[in-house]
């Protein structure tokens, strides 16, 4: 449907009702579905392919963004990955693993939706993992389903279940993943209760979070794929810190984050964190020092199609035209240079 109807899907607006179903509300809509059987028999090997797949289109997303390479992924999802998922295994365990390794393909077609600004398909891709991840009895995956849900939630302005949503995710993994990944759900829970109207004991619990994420090492799971856990816990604590309007804590949070995240194939999410810093030191009245930030987040903003990175690019317009009517010349500049990136994106 996302291939062939997409003009009709990218219309389907985020459904509150829907965000619930995790939760158990109007749960007869989420009993698991039986796997066909084709006949086929599987194994370890075609796991891993998926796994390496899904890998690489990970990091091509990160590096160029979302648009990259979204046909391929769907087509690959809905081809070679829905034949294995009916494929008969040799060990139910083996079965398992397939639906997950399907999970992790689907959470990343939901995400390169939410990339092109379309939330409603985005959460129905969510779903769509998440129901995987019960069909496969995996605990620790089903939280990871469960936190995206909850960040997709905050990430559209539709806060009614992201506290639930955050807790039942954390409550999968506590104590059965590395530190550093469970940092990932404890900050998850602290944006959530920030958005929820309490970024006070938001701030305590994303301390926590911070103190998970440097206790350890590695992460576990799809989380390996998305970079440091440090560089997450310093976005989303910048997030909260917006909100309470300290900018100069923002600032020096996004900052962090854009450092782990250069020099990697993470180029995408450095360029935006490099954006949230200059709008911080904006915020502050430090002028020369948010155009010259800005200038950077446009410099790492090259070969990227994105949505969201557009998006940063109007934003970073809109504040620079109040800086233009103060006289700063450095802002007149750079406007001219974001009028050119967007014009060349479009």
């Amino acid at each position: 449907m996302d291939i062939e109807r997409r003009r009709f899907l990218t219309t389907a607006v985020y459904s509150v009702a829907a965000a619930a179903l995790p939760l158990g509300v109007a749960s007869e809509h989420q009993a698991r579905a039986e796997a066909v059987r084709t006949g086929a028999t599987a194994g370890q090997a075609e796991i891993d392919a998926v796994r390496s797949m899904t890998a690489a289109f990970t990091e091509i997303d990160e590096r160029y963004g979302g648009q990259h390479g979204r046909s391929a992924v769907l087509q690959y999802l809905t081809t070679d990955v829905t034949d294995l998922c009916r494929a008969s295994f040799r060990t139910p365990g083996q079965r398992a693993q397939m639906l997950t390794a399907a999970a992790g393909l689907a959470y990343l077609a939901g995400w390169k939706a939410f990339d092109a600004g379309e939330a409603g398909l985005a959460q129905r891709w969510y779903l769509q993992s998440y129901a995987l991840t019960r069909e496969a009895d995996d605990g620790p995956h089903q939280g990871f389903a469960l936190r995206i849900l909850a960040h997709h939630g905050m990430d559209t302005g539709h806060q009614e279940h992201t506290v639930d949503l955050a807790d039942a995710a954390l409550a999968q993994v506590r104590g059965r993943v590395p530190a550093p990944t469970e940092s990932l759900f404890v900050v998850c829970r602290a944006r959530a209760l920030s958005g929820a109207g309490s970024p006070r004991k938001a701030l305590a619990v994303a301390g926590r979070a911070r103190a998970l994420a440097e206790s350890g090492a590695g992460t576990a799971g799809w989380d390996a794929m998305w970079g440091a856990a440090a560089a997450a816990v310093d976005s989303h604590t910048a997030a909260i810190l917006t909100r309470l309007g300290d900018h100069a804590g923002a600032e020096t949070h996004w900052a962090s984050a854009a450092r782990h995240y250069r020099g990697t194939e993470h180029q995408r999410i450095a360029a935006l964190s490099t954006a949230a810093e200059g709008r911080a030191q904006c915020a502050q009245g430090h002028v020369e020092r948010a155009c010259a930030t800005w200038g950077r987040a446009l410099d790492g903003m090259t070969g990227i199609r994105s949505t969201r990175t557009r998006q940063a690019v109007i934003t970073l317009r809109s504040d620079l035209a109040r800086l233009r009517r103060r006289g700063a010349r450095s802002a007149q500049a750079l406007d001219d240079r974001a009028r050119v990136w967007l014009h060349e994106t479009a």
